[in-house]
């Protein structure tokens, strides 16, 4: 099976007016090996390009039987701290010991139901969302009884716990919120280090006041109070974390100018043969980037960019829509903070949305550019392999792989498994890698593949819904080469929570200039006669010794002059490589010295 790839157009609408642009990704191969895998559970056929499966981990035994299918027992989100995996599910979560990656064990194994259990990590403090009617307080499996029965019991919205002790986590803070918390978003804040801020997303239904006395729901001109058009800004202070407490409820989707509260999609359709997307009414997914103060909102008919400089009053910079987007999912900023990827959870991520009749616009990404705090569509992007109709299928979670002078992200599709691309050109991204499956079941859909797939320290973990863990390891290619990913381990984090997107700096090393260079000749702009002679100096400098070193700088500094008239001819994106690998040899040749 091949996708039907027709032209995509995709109308960005912006505060000003709508621009109206038409753009696609590279057209698929007449063949791809992950078309017609055999099914299975344990023993489903597998396709890879440039990576390689190197473990898998399935899920323990008390958190259900994968072929049940279904949400109830289902892995959800991932979040890293050291040599540690904290592996969010509907029932509980899972703490996984990666020190080996070829080698991970299980550590601890924690029933807490309520759904659907995203995790994210700060320092000793474990942080949990829970939006379904059956969380507890505290962390019970009976259940709560009959939904829209107010019950003290109930718990539906962020817990925190502290894992100083990561055998024996202990829960020492539940903030309830009004629709729970589908996702949540970690905010540190340099203007106050003894504080961490964390945003709520809920998308759930909106609580009784008999059970919680802040909530009510209504359409705004019926109840300007309602709990809908928000999100929840938790304050929680790091040295008592017990006492955290929700400070605001920003209203990030309404109208400057005239104040009301339902400003952005108001849902349904965009015309004719378009996708009929959500009401902008919540967020699923908001993606803080601190370092630059910006965070990028997934919400439900729009994707929003906020300026989160005064964390607990986030203001909307910007906000677009998109006909071929049917539920706003996630974001992803690119290292540099000039592009976002925003991507479309369309059938809700337990449908086949990946099939050869659909389009290759619907169930994507989105890529935008961001030029003066406003987004600019360029193109979408989506799993170029067609899959079947027991496959659930769609765009899903990932991370940016930190190769320097690139922008690459893993993402993953569910049953779709994962892919790789480079955004690099955000006209025209270009699938490098991918790992994937057969369907769990040839004869019926049960939900499963992976929900995220992350970078973390050098490897790439899948949280598989039915399937446990999986580590991956890139291998070099026409596409990415050894000293690319030689580069890209060289960024060690000490945590990793994909709402809360690290800045991502690379060393002065000759490794990180040998994959600029790869780069350039791979593209042309450099010639092989140029590659050469750099990184013969480089590795002159790298075996010298004593008075030699001085030499050898003296050699790499000579480089300069004629890389830069290079930068001046080569076009905006080379010319940024070429500036990126001048710096990192003046700054290596200093080291030298």
């Amino acid at each position: 099976m091949i996708m039907r790839w027709v032209a995509a157009v995709c109308v960005a609408v912006v505060a000003v007016g709508a621009l109206q642009v038409s753009a696609q990704q590279a057209p698929p191969a007449p063949t791809d090996p992950r078309v017609g895998l055999k099914a299975g559970l344990k023993d489903a056929g597998m396709a890879a390009k440039n990576i390689e499966l190197l473990a898998n981990m399935p899920r323990p035994e008390n958190f259900g039987d994968p072929m049940a299918g279904g949400l109830n027992f289902a892995n959800s989100d991932l979040a890293f701290k050291d040599s540690t995996l904290f592996l969010g599910n509907f029932y509980g979560f899972n703490f996984y010991d990666i020190e080996d990656p070829r080698k991970i064990r299980l550590r601890a194994s924690i029933p807490c139901p309520g759904g659907q259990g995203d995790l994210s990590v700060y320092g000793n403090l474990l942080f949990m969302s829970v939006e379904q009617g059956n969380g507890r307080v505290d962390c019970g499996t009976q259940g709560t009884g009959e939904m829209g029965k107010p019950n003290p019991e109930r718990f539906r919205g962020v817990r925190i716990f502290d894992i100083s002790d990561l055998d024996k986590p202990r829960q020492v803070a539940a903030v309830q919120t009004c629709r729970g918390s589908h996702t949540h978003s970690l905010v540190p804040t340099v203007k106050n280090p003894e504080v961490l801020y964390v945003y709520g997303s809920g998308t759930s239904g909106v609580r009784e006041t008999d059970e919680l006395a802040i909530c009510s729901g209504g359409a705004p001109g019926d109840n300007p109070e309602t709990a809908l058009f928000s999100i929840d800004v938790i304050e929680v202070p790091l040295k008592n974390p017990e006492n955290a407490r929700i400070v605001s409820r920003p209203r990030i989707f309404q109208d400057y100018g005239t104040g009301a509260i339902a400003g952005l999609w108001p849902g349904g359709r965009h015309g004719e043969g378009t996708q009929a997307s959500s009401t902008t009414n919540q967020c699923h997914d908001i993606t803080v980037y601190p370092e630059l103060g910006l965070a990028a909102g997934a919400c439900s008919g729009n994707g929003i960019l906020l300026d989160v400089s005064d964390p607990v009053n986030p203001v909307r910079l910007d906000a677009v829509s998109d006909p071929s987007f049917a539920y706003w999912h996630s974001a992803t900023f690119n290292n540099d903070g000039t592009k976002v990827i925003f991507t479309d959870e369309w059938g809700g991520g337990t449908s086949p949305r990946c099939r050869d009749t659909d389009l290759p616009s619907w169930g994507a990404n989105a890529i935008f550019e961001i030029l003066n705090k406003k987004m600019v569509f360029r193109s979408y992007f989506k799993l170029p392999a067609a899959q079947t109709a027991t496959e659930n299928c769609v765009a899903h979670n990932g991370s940016l792989i930190p190769v320097p002078g690139r922008d690459i992200k893993v993402q993953a599709w569910y049953q779709g498994g994962l892919s790789i691309f480079d955004f690099t050109d955000a006209t025209r991204p270009v699938e490098i890698a991918y790992f994937d499956r057969g369907p769990i079941s040839a004869e019926k859909l049960i939900v499963g593949g992976y929900w995220s797939v992350y970078w973390y320290n050098g490897h790439i973990y899948g949280s598989e819904i039915a399937r446990g863990v999986d580590v991956l390891e890139l291998k070099p290619s026409e596409f990415l080469s050894q000293n690319e990913i030689d580069a890209a381990k060289l960024v060690k984090m000490q945590e990793f929570n994909a709402q809360s997107q690290p800045k991502m700096a690379w060393p002065n090393s000759p490794v990180v200039a040998r994959a600029y260079v790869d780069q350039l000749t791979r593209s042309r702009s450099m010639t092989m006669a140029r590659g050469t002679e750099i990184a013969a100096a480089l590795t002159t400098a790298e075996k010298s010794s004593g008075a030699s070193r001085a030499a050898a700088a003296d050699a790499l500094t000579k480089l300069i002059q004629g890389l830069e008239t290079d930068a001046k001819q080569a076009n905006p994106i080379d010319a940024r490589k070429y500036r990126s690998l001048i710096g990192t040899i003046t700054g290596y040749a200093a080291t030298l010295k």
